[in-house]
């Protein structure tokens, strides 16, 4: 399997992670598995029909997807005639592009966008980065991200700020900061919160010594102990920590 991933121009890089290519080899023919991050996205599909969120969607030749943030892992199936061209999409910034969606309503689906929407497939085989450059630069509607200052906390935390008292920092009702986690981003403040705890767990287990404890790294990423944080990688892996 092939793997590649383009940073955005510079006018982008507020709102868009990556651009991503992923082409199957002809060895290939397993299922592939992603973690949340609780950013969505977009797929065209370049290759033959592709199997994605575990089985139960097909990814037709041409189409683009619209995928929303996880809550959860998601395995797609990989062969010698994938070829998906994707977008990571920064959390809460697909309303600086597009005003018809409510994230919560995507969250953990991936969905055929509409066509006026999608993108087009001649012009991205012929220079596929520099094509979605253009096409999300002339798309952008505000450079304000709504959520941004909020996010950045979260992430300064590592997850492990409460979400009464980042509402009280930024001067708003936990009501109101839920509303717009789930219209903007579509989890809740603390189901973000959990996913970017999870990550930086995730991280540092990968980084760490073999003989440093699970116990450890659950105190230091802000977990009760060492079953807490087994069981949220659990959750959002499906596997042990030991498998990682």
């Amino acid at each position: 399997m092939e793997y590649e991933e383009i940073k955005p121009c510079r006018e982008l890089a507020p709102f868009i992670h990556t651009y991503w290519k992923l082409k199957g080899n002809k060895p290939d023919q397993q299922w592939e598995r992603n973690f949340p991050d609780g950013c969505a996205g977009f797929v065209i599909n370049l290759g033959d029909s592709c199997l994605t969120d575990n089985g139960s969607v097909t990814m037709e030749f041409g189409k683009t997807y619209l995928v929303g943030a996880m809550t959860s892992y998601k395995d797609s199936f990989i062969d010698s005639e994938t070829h998906l061209l994707g977008v990571c999409l920064k959390p809460g910034t697909f309303d600086n592009f597009y005003n018809f969606a409510s994230q919560n309503e995507l969250t953990n689906n991936t969905i055929a966008f509409d066509k006026p929407n999608s993108f087009n497939v001649d012009k991205i085989r012929d220079n596929a980065f520099n094509y979605l450059n253009h096409y999300f630069t002339d798309r952008i509607r505000s450079k304000h991200i709504v959520l941004q200052s909020v996010i950045d906390e979260i992430h300064l935390t590592n997850g492990q700020i409460s979400i009464d008292e980042l509402s009280k920092r930024h001067s708003t009702s936990v009501r109101q900061l839920e509303r717009n986690f789930k219209k903007l981003i579509g989890i809740s403040p603390k189901e973000y919160s959990n996913i970017i705890r999870f990550q930086n767990a995730l991280c540092t287990i990968k980084n760490s010594h073999a003989d440093r404890s699970l116990l450890d790294i659950a105190f230091e990423c802000g977990y009760y102990d060492h079953s807490h944080l087994a069981n949220e990688i659990k959750r959002n892996t499906g596997l042990p920590p030991s498998l990682l």
